[in-house]
């Protein structure tokens, strides 16, 4: 069995000279559900759903809504990013984690930090370890940010960050696009998506982190998990995977897992929790894990969207029937990843702890549900 590596440091582990998964990484109760192809026919029970932007508005429209009420999670295709763009995406992605371990290890998280190089961010709260290295960053600080990981700069460094800043630029549009189809699917007119304020602050203030995931081949993928199940804290997720499966949604009635089909040129959008409490609910966020191969490595990135900082997040008001009080309280991104600790730690759900009965009804917050101060 390996030892935490050869450089004596038990922030890294060599996936690459393990024969077997130790205890550290072993998890158990992976197979308590079962695990059903989400590749099936379309309008087939556990067939993810499909939106192809290249429908007319309408159509993406009721597609987004069918997929987000019912899901919190679909496939994207016909979304005009080339596919060449995404090619070169990925093989930089795959030479980044390639890299010798020391020089990786120059660019490791430490507490506290948002951005570098190691383990998920949420594996703190656990006791094993996850099947996977990632990389975070922030796109509006990316040439400082890899300069940890490439000191002296060079080819490989300027390579990497043209390619991600060519692909930032192209998901910055796209978010917008998407936006919109998620407004007009909650069931308002062009006119109205128009006019809204809450949209017009929420796109211009969507901050954008990407995650890069590199889950290498296991010895015995049934006892590792490459990213342990959890709903995303953000508005919504652009998730780009390579052609090697992995990604698992959670549906109940009964509980199973169902796994998302890798297909070609298409994202993975998820739903996360702020975007849940944005559309009071009727959108939901989805549970989800990535699980890993006895013998491909498997790359993805994750491309998260959320309000900034200091923006409270509350239901629109549109998304509020008429006569009812909305259904969370407002919350920042900082404070509601606050309630998402604590709940890790109690097992308790973090959305029903900004459940609105707290804040009764407050009319600011249905009114203003994106308020920025200074």
């Amino acid at each position: 069995m390996p030892t935490p590596s050869h450089l004596k440091n038990p922030l890294y582990f060599d996936f690459r000279a393990a024969r077997r998964v130790p205890e550290s990484h072993a998890w158990p109760g992976l197979h308590e559900h079962p695990v059903v192809d989400g590749g099936g026919a379309p309008g087939t029970p556990d067939a993810v759903p499909v939106v192809d932007l290249r429908e007319s508005g309408a159509a993406a429209a009721a597609g987004v809504a069918r997929a987000a009420e019912l899901w919190g999670a679909f496939l994207l295709t016909g979304h005009g990013v080339p596919a060449e763009l995404l090619a070169r995406v990925e093989d930089r992605i795959a030479r980044m984690f390639a890299l010798p371990a020391a020089d990786k290890m120059r660019a490791v998280r430490g507490p506290g930090d948002a951005c570098g190089y190691g383990s998920p961010p949420i594996s703190s709260f656990f006791s094993k370890c996850m099947w996977s290295e990632g990389y975070t960053f922030s796109p509006a600080s990316l040439r400082a940010d890899l300069r940890k990981l490439w000191p002296k700069a060079g080819d490989d460094y300027a390579s990497f960050c043209d390619v991600m800043e060519e692909f930032h630029k192209e998901m910055r549009v796209l978010a917008g696009k998407l936006l919109e189809l998620f407004l007009r699917a909650l069931g308002l007119t062009d006119e109205e998506v128009a006019a809204v304020e809450e949209e017009r602050r929420i796109g211009e203030t969507m901050t954008a982190t990407m995650h890069l995931n590199w889950y290498p081949r296991c010895p015995d993928p049934r006892r590792a998990l490459g990213l342990i199940a959890h709903t995303d804290s953000g508005f919504f997720t652009f998730v780009l995977q390579s052609l090697v499966p992995g990604l698992q949604l959670f549906r109940h009635a009964p509980d199973r897992w169902v796994a998302v089909p890798a297909v070609p040129g298409a994202f993975v959008v998820n739903v996360g929790d702020l975007f849940q409490i944005l559309t009071n609910g009727r959108f939901h966020s989805v549970y989800h894990r990535a699980v890993v191969n006895r013998d491909l490595d498997r790359i993805s990135l994750g491309y998260f969207l959320g309000p900034p900082p200091h923006a409270k997040v509350a239901p629109l008001r549109e998304a509020v029937p008429p006569g009812r009080t909305p259904a969370y309280r407002a919350v920042t991104w900082p404070e509601y990843m606050g309630v998402r600790k604590k709940a890790f730690t109690t097992g308790a759900s973090a959305l029903k702890m900004v459940a609105a009965a707290a804040a009764e009804s407050d009319d600011a917050d249905v009114h203003q549900p994106l308020v920025l101060s200074s």
